[in-house]
């Protein structure tokens, strides 16, 4: 006979496996800086959704802090998952506070408040170190989910 204790454990297990499960599929989204194309998987998410919506979509982005580069949008964008958090150089993410659309090229090990993943840049992400301030377009990629 199984002990309730056990039961609980193995559905959180489960869960858990479940959640990692879901996170490895998203939405394909190329990346285009310059002469340079990268592909990312965005996560589903609120933000990520009002984001979609808005592709093709290119942005003037800031190089800022040699770490990241940066598009402020005038108004919020949701953001219903945000954390504090570090992150990981190709992270896409999206600072709530300053509505701020963010590439991490660069790390420096800082946990950030207020932060919602929005999805991450496969390869090529070091482009950035040596763009400046550069227009990024992003739009859906031909095979939309991600493997």
């Amino acid at each position: 006979m199984f002990k309730p204790t056990l039961l609980v454990l193995a559905s959180i297990t489960a869960a858990s496996f479940s959640a990692v499960a879901a996170d490895s599929a998203g939405i394909k989204v190329k990346i285009t800086a310059g002469d340079h194309t990268m592909t990312a998987t965005f996560y589903d998410n609120a933000t990520t959704r009002e984001l979609i919506s808005r592709f093709p979509l290119t942005l003037p982005m800031e190089d800022l802090y040699h770490r990241e580069m940066c598009y402020r949008f005038p108004d919020a964008l949701p953001a219903t998952e945000t954390q504090t958090s570090g992150y990981e150089v190709g992270d896409i993410v999206y600072w709530a506070p300053r509505h701020s659309f963010v590439i991490m090229y660069g790390q420096n090990g800082e946990r950030i408040s207020n932060l919602q993943k929005v999805g991450r840049i496969h390869s090529g992400v070091g482009i950035f170190k040596h763009t400046g301030d550069v227009s990024v377009r992003f739009e859906l990629d031909d095979e939309r989910i991600a493997q």
